[in-house]
């Protein structure tokens, strides 16, 4: 059985092995998010390779005396608080940005590793972070903006480029990936944001061993989920980012996506999750799977606070092929959500719901969007495989590793591509690769040509399309609900953007989410969707042993 749901989960978040040309995407995401750890083994819990001492030798004096008198005290204008509720404490003189990094680098301390609680979390923090943080609290403006990221520390998924920190992907051959600035890493920056940190992930964003569980990097350790440790799965690959964030271990998250990355783990560990159209957000210096579908995008404990890191990494990267050719209007997310009242803006909207879809929790969210005023339309789903996905996966994976290595890549890495890699991880095999590393010689084992490959990748776009345009054109609607990350393929291929929101429990304490998705640059329109349910649901709760 176990061989059985790790084979049908495939496509969802990019982490396997081919499914059947018969297989949809939804049976597979869906058969992954029905299992739960209880039902694999760890070989590994704990990094062998992370070096705990080193990490925070740069914070030990500051972190031993940050009391838990001053803790307690802070806690009320931090925790489980909005972007412009922190601004607006910070603006009022009860604390400071350098006080925000101790309160989260305390929580990270307490909680993340060596414990019984830990979650193995963050794989680095930036050794600079304090300092950068004094320098903005003496810069700071007296009329700046509570909607502005400025002063807030943030988490990258570890595939993600910043200076300070190496850049592994959760593996070893890249644990002295010392680089420079991703484009939307130098965006966030000049915005005023913190890099508070890297955040663990499974291992080559979970295009690496096909048997392993969701959350587990040989440099990161397995990723545990706050609302059931070793119990629930904390989805995969951004885990370390929605951990983080359900843990509150900074204000907010990025992430990345190919087909389920960000939505899987917002939605398993009980926060926002975009998932934007793909080109919208640079993915320079961003170690990559698939130039065709990978996205970097935002994680974050609220709606609101999601727009304002979505807006704070947009800008437009000349050197991403994507980016260039969707060639998308600069759009303020964020005052877009200031006015939205749910009921009025609900009143105007028409949403699909899937009958095939029998969860409580689903039908409970249709009914709050119908009683709020929404116009709710039941659909069915249409009949649409998408053949040959994971071959998309290992031929742009070919190219697009060795492309981030020569441009991208610390110069002192020893290895040029995916051959190099999978030889030096067979040379260790037990701290490298304790669960294989199949999927890696599937990419190399692949091969097509340059037309073969362009109707691959035509295929499956026109038919990711159709499966949402079919139903949406059909019935004028804005927007379809979905779960979780069960529709993360057909996005993925649609090139769709598509938000999800905490949307409640099941009697195990399991979180789920509600997933809005729309057409290609609909990002403004998700997110108002998105803040009016979570202003009619509230359904988002602290993980109970992570409250104090």
């Amino acid at each position: 059985m176990k061989q059985l749901l790790l084979l049908l989960s495939l496509v969802f978040l990019i982490s396997c092995k081919e499914t059947s040309s018969n297989a949809s995407t939804e049976e597979a995401t869906q058969t992954l998010n029905d299992s739960t750890v209880q039902e694999r083994e760890y070989a590994v819990l704990d990094s062998k390779v992370l070096d705990a001492e080193a990490l925070w030798k740069p914070f030990n004096f500051e972190v031993k005396t940050f009391t838990k008198t001053k803790y307690d005290q802070l806690k009320p204008f931090i925790f489980e608080k909005t972007i412009p509720e922190i601004q607006q404490a910070v603006a009022q003189g009860q604390l400071t940005y350098e006080e925000l990094v101790l309160f989260y680098l305390s929580r990270i301390k307490k909680y993340d590793r060596n414990n019984d609680l830990s979650l193995n979390s963050v794989i680095a923090l930036n050794p600079k972070v304090l300092d950068q943080a004094r320098e903005l609290d003496e810069n700071r403006a007296d009329d700046l903006d509570p909607y502005a990221i400025y002063g807030m520390p943030i988490l990258l998924k570890d595939n993600i480029n910043a200076a300070d920190m190496p850049t592994t992907a959760g593996a070893v051959v890249f644990e002295d990936n010392d680089t420079g600035d991703a484009f939307i890493t130098q965006k966030l920056k000049e915005h005023g944001a913190l890099i508070l940190g890297k955040a663990n992930l499974s291992e080559w964003a979970y295009f690496f061993c096909g048997d392993c569980p969701s959350g587990y990097s040989a440099v990161g350790g397995q990723t545990l989920n706050p609302y059931g440790r070793k119990i629930h799965d904390t989805g995969g690959s951004s885990s370390g980012s929605g951990v983080a964030m359900a843990a509150n271990f900074a204000v907010a998250a990025v992430g990345s996506e190919t087909s389920g990355s960000i939505l899987s783990p917002s939605s398993s560990n009980s926060v926002v999750g975009l998932k934007p159209t793909i080109g919208l957000l640079s993915r320079g210096g961003i170690i990559p799977i698939s130039s065709t579908l990978d996205t970097p995008g935002p994680m974050t404990r609220s709606v609101i606070d999601n727009a304002i890191l979505l807006q704070a990494m947009t800008g437009l990267d000349e050197d991403d092929a994507a980016a260039v050719n969707l060639k998308a209007a600069s759009t303020d997310y964020v005052n877009g959500l200031k006015d939205v009242e749910a009921s009025a803006y609900l009143s105007e909207k028409r949403l699909g719901y899937y009958t095939n879809y029998d969860d409580t929790l689903y039908l409970q969210a249709v009914e709050a969007l119908r009683k709020a005023g929404a116009t709710l339309i039941p659909i069915e789903r249409p009949e649409v495989d998408l053949p040959q996905f994971t071959r998309v996966l290992n031929l742009d994976m070919q190219k697009d590793l060795p492309a981030y290595i020569a441009n991208y890549g610390s110069k002192n890495l020893a290895v040029k591509d995916l051959k190099d890699i999978t030889g030096f991880n067979k040379k260790d095999s037990l701290i490298r690769m304790p669960y294989g590393q199949k999927l890696l010689y599937g990419v190399l084992a692949d091969s097509a040509s340059t037309e073969e490959f362009t109707a691959i990748k035509d295929t499956l776009e026109r038919n990711g399309r159709r499966f949402f345009d079919e139903p949406m054109k059909a019935q004028d609607l804005d927007a379809v609900l979905s779960i979780n990350n069960y529709m993360a393929g057909y996005a993925a291929v649609a090139k769709y953007p598509a938000v999800t929101v905490p949307m409640g429990y099941q009697e195990d304490n399991r979180p789920m989410g509600l997933t809005f998705i729309a057409p290609t640059l609909s990002e403004a329109q998700l997110l108002e969707l998105a803040y009016a349910y979570e202003q009619i649901s509230n359904m988002r709760k602290t993980p109970a042993d992570f409250e104090e």
